[in-house]
């Protein structure tokens, strides 16, 4: 018990700001979401036709969720509840990686192994620690809600379904980390199994019925999902658990395969090894930059695919949405406002689409950057450095790496989107439009790019945590801030805010022209500093 207690302490210890950030973040979105709304839409009328738009659009309900009723309660949990459950899984995710597979990669686990607390006590302590988390990012919902001056009984189910889809991805995670042999293929996989799970819920609700004026019945793959089960909780209408059974059979099989493959594998060891190396480089790995590809090309390859999956939507979707619209011109103009420009029905749901992929472009971008931190406080940068390789010649290598990944999640996206459309006839946006769209993306990209490279050179200890809060951050505020009701000023802080919009006649590219110009100035800012700067592998 004594050695349970020691191993939580550290856990609780090391991941204390973290946690901060993500139960804080999560249930601030709660709260801020169910103010912003009841201000915003208060009106009954307006909620209807809204909801009447997301009926009759499937790019919506992907995105959003699945109707159950015009009630205040009932849109609240419509507009932002598979976001709250999505940001508990992905917290579980990494959570899990990290005191498992991570661990074992740095050779720490070994160490505790060869105390009394053995090798079986540290997975139960991040069991512990994890469900803890889950509990408290269940309990913030719930204050949020509830604080927001939602039903309490239905705030209190959408906390414990947050909760139990945090559970199920923190068991999945733990998992992964069994049969991947690094921690960043467990996170990879984590992540891939969490957006399938998303993509699941989204395409089940928008092959849904309509079961009343403003209330739908998913379809099958909605039932796949983790996040699907806690949606069809239906809080605020019908408030049943019963969903919920279905994340704890599936928690409790991926925990039981957990404890059972650890005790057949050696610590550091993987259910799927690591493919045997070649007995000799080959050409590519020749200079740094060949040595990051090789590193971060599969990284790469899965945000491309999923840049492709939006592109993908947007042929598939375009006929579907053009029918709702020309069945009621209101749809139209609501989709408008949600880009915030005007254009045909194909243009807004095209702009619409890719402000996602500029998300993900944004990420990769990120990944980059804190894949380079990760070979310095490894110390494999220094023995990269320790060749006839500059430790600027080295960042200039990763920060040409990431303008790569960008231009290819993009182009991917644009590829894919450019060539869905032309397969379904829809003439309504060019090729070059699409294109075009894709490069409104790249800027704010960019500056991601630019600004983590300059927190790298700055303050390499923070880098990794402050980058992907960063990109949560902007998120929020530039996607999330207007339907939140964050003020203007506020909202102005998120890049993406600032992306061009290619709709209408005429684009304005000026904030996109400062976020270029930003982000080069951030870049050679870190380049110069880079110079003066040792290495840190603390």
């Amino acid at each position: 018990m004594n050695e349970l207690a020691a191993l939580l302490r550290q856990r609780i210890r090391r991941d204390r700001l973290q946690l901060i950030f993500w139960i804080g973040g999560t249930a601030l979105l709660a709260l801020f979401t169910a103010s912003a709304v009841a201000t915003t839409y208060g009106d009954a009328v307006e909620r209807n036709q809204i909801l009447a738009l997301a009926i009759q659009s499937p790019a919506i309900l992907i995105l959003r969720g699945l109707p159950q009723g015009g009630g205040l309660d009932e849109f609240i949990f419509f507009e932002i509840f598979t976001y709250l459950a999505l940001l508990a899984a992905m917290m579980s995710t990494f959570l899990a990686v990290r005191h498992t597979r991570a661990e074992e990669e740095s050779g720490r686990a070994e160490l505790i192994g060869s105390t009394p607390a053995a090798r079986v006590l540290p997975t139960v302590a991040t069991l512990v620690h994890g469900v803890g988390a889950n509990v408290l990012i269940g309990l913030g919902v719930f204050a949020g809600f509830a604080l927001g001056g939602m039903a309490v009984d239905g705030s209190l189910v959408a906390g414990v379904a947050t909760t139990a889809t945090g559970v199920v991805f923190l068991a999945v995670g733990m998992l992964a980390a069994q049969f991947m042999r690094t921690s960043r293929g467990a996170n990879g996989l984590s992540m891939a199994l969490v957006g399938i799970a998303f993509l699941l819920r989204g395409v089940g609700d928008a092959l849904g019925t309509q079961t009343g004026p403003l209330s739908m019945a998913s379809a099958w793959p909605s039932w796949l999902s983790p996040i699907g089960w806690a949606q069809h909780t239906a809080a605020y209408t019908q408030n049943t658990l019963a969903p919920l059974l279905l994340s704890a059979a599936l928690a409790a099989v991926c925990l039981v395969a957990v404890f059972v493959l650890q005790g057949v594998r050696d610590s550091g060891a993987s259910l799927i090894p690591e493919r045997r190396g070649r007995a000799s480089a080959g050409a590519t790995l020749s200079s740094s930059f060949g040595l990051a590809w090789r590193l971060q090309w599969g990284t790469i390859l899965g945000w491309s695919v999923g840049g492709a999956a939006f592109g993908l939507l947007a042929g598939t979707l375009s006929s579907v949405v053009q029918q709702a619209a020309a069945s009621d011109p209101s749809i139209q103009q609501s989709l408008q406002s949600i880009v915030g420009s005007a254009g045909t029905m194909t243009q807004t749901l095209v702009a619409a689409l890719f402000s996602f992929v500029g998300v993900l472009a944004a990420a990769c971008a990120t990944q980059a950057v804190i894949r380079m931190r990760q070979e310095e406080a490894l110390g494999t940068a220094e023995v990269v450095l320790s060749s006839p390789v500059s430790r600027v010649r080295w960042l200039v290598d990763y920060l040409v790496l990431g303008l790569a990944a960008i231009v290819i999640v993009l182009l991917s996206s644009a590829a894919v989107a450019a060539l869905s459309l032309a397969g379904s006839g829809d003439d309504a946006v060019s090729a070059g439009d699409v294109f075009a769209t894709a490069a409104a993306q790249l800027p704010a990209a960019l500056i991601y790019l630019g600004l983590l490279a300059l927190l790298f050179v700055l303050v390499p200890k923070a880098m990794i945590a402050a980058g992907w809060a960063f990109v949560a951050v902007g998120v929020v505020v530039g996607n999330f801030g207007g339907l939140i009701g964050l003020p203007e000023w506020l909202r102005d802080v998120s890049p993406f805010t600032h992306t061009p919009v290619i709709t209408g006649s005429t684009t304005d590219w000026s904030g996109g022209v400062w976020m270029a110009v930003v982000a080069v100035a951030a870049v050679a800012a870190s380049v110069v500093l880079m110079r003066r700067r040792e290495l840190s592998t603390a």
